[in-house]
This record gives structure tokens, C-alpha cells and sequence, in this order.
């Protein structure tokens, strides 16, 4: 079956505008659904994507806007709870809504993201709400072609993480860290975007779940380090204990803006390693951290203003 018509979910995001920009220069027909289109203001200028406003949790207004859609990828997640947004609803109940209305709509080809890590028996309820969504998903593989995607952490240039460390370590003279030695297997958004649509049309990977990660395991303390050693900043850092880093948890979950959770430190008692390749059918080589990420974290350093400066004055 051709599929020409795809509907992202959390398109606006750090890997949904990386996956909306491949799947646009393919030349499908991409429909954004954002809760403000504003948000996705940087998505306006590409030629084949309309950006539309929806709640994705209302189903009437969800099943509205899928009519006539080819193909679903649902990338929405988060990583703390709110009073508005709750592990549940967003890594459960919505996955298992769009499922239904897909298979209402007769819409037969589903792409979910997951996490690495997700299993109903896992520490965090961040995992074990991404796990029900999977056999939410799976329960009607029947009626869908589903794929379920599992990465470890995604960087690149715009992410949550490299870069946050990246602003720590220039403003802080020490940093103090939690679960230090928890591992990581870090994979780079555009390959991660790669995979979604490489596989949007393979048949061969219908009903499959597959880990994605990066060459290379890290633990949480070597991947501060080489952020370090491409800004040529050195820190001293202070791995925390267990119990240290659910206090320091604890204590950030009071602040405006939520750096790190409780949750989020049970979800490091599993580490987000992949057991397997990446398989040849997603036609993707992974990038090496130490590759990509001085092409966006150069700019923080001594290094990159001299060049910024000298890019000013044309020498």
C-alpha cells in the first residue's frame, strides 16, 4: 500500500522537526498536530507540511483530524508529571486512543515511540506507563501495521540534554551529580529520524520493536565529560550516592523549572543500553557522539566565538 499522507504527533518537538523535515524532503504530505501553532512556527516555511492545532487527548477532535491520513507516527512523551499531564494519559491512555481510532478509520500503519528500558515491571513509572502503551499498541497489531521504536537518550542540536549540561557546566563551578554511574547509549536525532522514515514503507519491519541506540555506552559521568572537553571546560564533579540523588531530586522538584525528578532517577536504576544493533533494515549507521557534538556545542566555547568573530568580519 502507498502511503502519501502522514500525520505526526508531537511534530514540533526536537525529534519530531527532525523527522517532519526528512519525511517533507521525501515529499510526503505532513500534518503537524500541536496544542499551539506557534510552537511550530519553524515548520511554516517547508514546503509539503500544514500545521494544525488539535488536543490530541480530546478523541473526537483526534479522530477529526486523522480522516483521510495514510499513516500515524506518535512521538509525544514527557519526562515529569504535571497537573495537566500525567504519565498515564500521555504514555498510556493516548497511544491506546489513536490505536482505536486508527483502526476505526481504517488507518493501517502506526509508528510509536517508546523508550529504552520501558517494561512493565520497571522502576519508574515513567517505564511502565511506556511499556502499557506498547501492548496498548500491540493488542492491535491485528487490525495495524505498528512499529515501536525504543531509543536511548537523543542528542543534537536543540536537545534537552547535551545542551542543559552544556549551560550547567559554564555557570557552575562544580557540579554535583546523581547516579553517576548510570549507563546511556546516546543516538543522534538524525539518525533516530532516519529510522522512522526508513521504515514508514518497509513491510519488513511491521510489527516490530526495535532498540536504537549509539556506537557507544557512556556512563553518566563520561558523558559530562567529553560535553566538557568540547567546550575545553574542565569541572570537578561529585557523584552523588543513591540516596544523595533522590534528595537532590526531591529538592528540584520544588524548583520553577524541573531539572530532575524522583522518577526520573528511578528510570536510571535501569540502564538505557540496547542488547542488539541497530538492524540492517533501518539502513542507518549510527553517528559517534564524538562526532556530532562539537558540530553544535562548538559555538559555547573560546573557540567558537573566535570563529563567530571572524565569520562577522568575512576573514
Amino acid at each position: 500500500m502507498q502511503l502519501s499522507k502522514i500525520c505526526v504527533l508531537g511534530g514540533s518537538g526536537f525529534v519530531g522537526s527532525a523527522i517532519v523535515a526528512k519525511l517533507d524532503a521525501a515529499g510526503y504530505a505532513v500534518t503537524v498536530l500541536t496544542r499551539r501553532r506557534e510552537a511550530a512556527k519553524h515548520l511554516f516555511l517547508l514546503p509539503n507540511v500544514t500545521v494544525v492545532e488539535c488536543d490530541v487527548l480530546d478523541y473526537h477532535a483526534l479522530n477529526t483530524v486523522l480522516r483521510g491520513t495514510d499513516a500515524v507516527i506518535n512521538l509525544i512523551g514527557i519526562l515529569h508529571q504535571g497537573h495537566h499531564a500525567s504519565f498515564n494519559a500521555i504514555h498510556h491512555q493516548l497511544p491506546a486512543q489513536l490505536a482505536k481510532i486508527c483502526a476505526d478509520l481504517g488507518i493501517k500503519r502506526l509508528i510509536q515511540m517508546s523508550s529504552l528500558g520501558a517494561h512493565e515491571h520497571a522502576p519508574s513509572q515513567y517505564l511502565r506507563t511506556k511499556a502499557a502503551g506498547e501492548a496498548a499498541l500491540k493488542a492491535l497489531q491485528d487490525k495495524i501495521n505498528i512499529t515501536i521504536f525504543k531509543p536511548s537518550i537523543i542528542f543534537g542540536r536543540g536537545d534537552k540534554f547535551t545542551n542543559l549540561f552544556a549551560t550547567l557546566i559554564k555557570l557552575l563551578p562544580v557540579v554535583v551529580l546523581a547516579k553517576p554511574n548510570a549507563k546511556f547509549q546516546p543516538i543522534w536525532v538524525e539518525d533516530v529520524a532516519s529510522c522512522f522514515v526508513n521504515s514508514l514503507q518497509n513491510m519488513d519491519t511491521y510489527g516490530q520493536t526495535y532498540e536504537l541506540a549509539g556506537p557507544k555506552v557512556y556512563t553518566f559521568r563520561e558523558l559530562l565529560q567529553q560535553i566538557m572537553h568540547v567546550l575545553s571546560i574542565q569541572r570537578p564533579i561529585i557523584g552523588l550516592n543513591n540516596t544523595l540523588s533522590y534528595v537532590q531530586a526531591l529538592i528540584m522538584e520544588f524548583l520553577p523549572v524541573k531539572l530532575m525528578s524522583r522518577d526520573n532517577i528511578k528510570s536510571m536504576e535501569v540502564d538505557s543500553v540496547s542488547q542488539q544493533p541497530l538492524p540492517a533494515v533501518l539502513v542507518v549507521e549510527p553517528s559517534a557522539l564524538e562526532a556530532v557534538l562539537p558540530e553544535y556545542l562548538v559555538d559555547r566555547n573560546a573557540r567558537g566565538a573566535y570563529d563567530r568573530f571572524r565569520s562577522a568580519a568575512a576573514r
